[in-house]
C-alpha cells in the first residue's frame, strides 16, 4: 500500500493561509463573544450579588439566591411543569410531523411545493400575532366555541388553560420538527421497505427497525428544535394560560421586570440552574441516541 507524502508547504505559504484562516473565524467568534459569551458572564455575575429590600443589586459576593432556590417549592413546581410541557409538546409534534412529512416526501412534486409553502407560511407572521389569533378562536364566544355550540354542545373552557398553552405551542413549533424530518425522509431509500416487505416484515416491523432507525438524525434534530424553545417560553403561557399556567419564563419575567422590588440576583441564578439542568437534559439525550445508533 502506498502511502501519498505530505507536502510542506513554504512559510509565506502557511502564513497566508493562517491569516485566512483568522480572518474567517473572527467574525463567527466576536460575534459568539459579543452575544452570548458576554451576557452569559454577566448572567453569573448577578447570580452571586445581594439584592436589596428595594430592589437595588448590591455588588457583594452571596450565595442567598441559589439557597433561596433550594428552599423553595414555587421553582421545583417551575422547573418540572416546563420540562414536562416540553416533553408533552415535543412528543405531541413528532406525533403530528412525522406522518405529515412522510406524505409530503411521497406526494408528487407540485403538490410537495404547495404543502412545503403552506408549513412556512406562519413564518411570515408575527409570533405574537399568531398567538392572539388562538386567543380569539379559543376564547368562550370564538370559533371554536361557536362551531361546538351549533353541532348542539355546551360551550367549553378552552382559553385560559393548560390545553390552549399546548395547542399555541404545538401550533408554533411544529414547523421546527417538520422541515429537520422532511429533509431525513426525503433521503430515505423507500426500497429497503420494498425489501422488508418481501422478506415477510409486517408494515409496523418495518417501520421500527428500517424507517425510524435511519431518519433517526431528523426526528432527533427536530425534538431539540422544538424542545429547547418550548421550555423557555413565556409569552404562550402567559397569554393562552391566563397567568395560570405558571412556566419559568413566566416566573424569570416577573423576577426581572414585575416583582416588586424586583430581584435580579435570584432570576439570575434561576436561569443559570434551569441552563445547566437542560445541557445535562439534551447531553444525555444525544448521548442516548447515539449509542443506539451504534
Amino acid at each position: 500500500m502506498s502511502m501519498v507524502p505530505s507536502v510542506e508547504l513554504p512559510p509565506d505559504q502557511r502564513q497566508t493561509r493562517t491569516r485566512s484562516l483568522v480572518g474567517l473565524l473572527t467574525p463567527g467568534v466576536l460575534w459568539l463573544g459579543v452575544f452570548f459569551v458576554l451576557p452569559l458572564l454577566i448572567v453569573v455575575v448577578y447570580s452571586f450579588a445581594t439584592n436589596s429590600p428595594t430592589g437595588k443589586v448590591i455588588w457583594e459576593f452571596s450565595l442567598d439566591s441559589y439557597r433561596v432556590l433550594w428552599g423553595k417549592e414555587l421553582f421545583y413546581n417551575a422547573y418540572i411543569r416546563s420540562l414536562v410541557i416540553g416533553l408533552e409538546v415535543t412528543l405531541i409534534c413528532a406525533l403530528i410531523g412525522y406522518p405529515l412529512s412522510l406524505h409530503m416526501v411521497q406526494a408528487p412534486p407540485a403538490r410537495r411545493n404547495v404543502l412545503l409553502f403552506l408549513i412556512l407560511i406562519p413564518f411570515w407572521t408575527n409570533f405574537l400575532v399568531r398567538t392572539y389569533a388562538w386567543m380569539l378562536l379559543l376564547s368562550n364566544n370564538g370559533l371554536i366555541n361557536s362551531l361546538l355550540v351549533a353541532l348542539g354542545f355546551a360551550k367549553q373552557l378552552l382559553y385560559p388553560s393548560e390545553g390552549a398553552v399546548l395547542v399555541g405551542l404545538v401550533y408554533g413549533n411544529l414547523p421546527f420538527m417538520v422541515l429537520p424530518l422532511y429533509a431525513s425522509l426525503a433521503r430515505f431509500d423507500f426500497t429497503l421497505m420494498e425489501a422488508g416487505s418481501d422478506l415477510g416484515a409486517t408494515v409496523v416491523q418495518r417501520f421500527l427497525r428500517i424507517m425510524l432507525p435511519l431518519t433517526a438524525p431528523g426526528l432527533v434534530a427536530g425534538s431539540v428544535l422544538v424542545f429547547i424553545p418550548t421550555v423557555g417560553q413565556f409569552v404562550v403561557s402567559d397569554l393562552l394560560g391566563g397567568a395560570k399556567v405558571d412556566m419559568l419564563g413566566n416566573l424569570l419575567q416577573r423576577l426581572f421586570t414585575r416583582s416588586n422590588p424586583p430581584n435580579w440576583p435570584l432570576g439570575s441564578a434561576l436561569a443559570l440552574v434551569f441552563m445547566a439542568l437542560l445541557t445535562i437534559v439534551v447531553l444525555v439525550y444525544f448521548r442516548t441516541t447515539t449509542e443506539e445508533d451504534r
